[in-house]
């Protein structure tokens, strides 16, 4: 007989942390791709084999990644007009999390406009500035209110 206890077996993730998982990788890979301008493509498949992305949404990482590049001029013209500055001035990090979540808010629509807010909140406190949370909140809240009406509307029985 053994001394040593038996190995505790891991929970499988939720989706929903799935979900984080792919958005923390996405915003770093993005952080990335801004600051290198290496492709996507490359970046991607770095971080696919440096990293541990077994309790991760890989397919909701791959569309962030690829889809935030390919759209990152509309993405930066649909919240610019919220800004309290001009784009140039971001931080790096702020500016990932703003493409993210505006990318969600225009382009997966099946994820509530609450959801994509929080999670770019939690976003900007785990890797933004002090502040750049409420930051991040005020802008994508300006945002939801323009491109999410209609939800919005509905959510309020309108």
């Amino acid at each position: 007989m053994s001394d040593s206890p038996a190995p505790k077996k891991q929970k499988k993730p939720s989706l929903t942390e799935m979900r984080r998982a792919a958005r923390s990788f996405a915003l770093q890979a993005l952080y990335q791709w801004q600051i290198s301008g290496n492709s996507v493509t490359d970046i991607e498949l770095q971080f696919r084999m440096d990293n541990d992305m077994s309790g991760t949404d890989l397919a909701l990482f791959s569309e962030l990644l690829h889809g935030v590049p390919a759209n990152a001029g509309d993405l930066d013209r649909s919240f610019e007009p919220f800004l309290d500055r001009a784009l140039n001035d971001l931080d790096p990090i702020e500016l990932a999390v703003l493409r993210i979540g505006s990318f969600e808010l225009v382009h997966r629509i099946v994820v509530p406009y609450k959801v994509v807010i929080n999670e770019s909140v939690e976003l900007a406190k785990v890797f933004g500035a002090t502040e750049s949370h409420k930051y991040v909140n005020g802008v994508l809240d300006k945002l939801a209110a323009r491109v999410r009406m209609t939800e919005i509307n509905a959510k309020r029985g309108k």
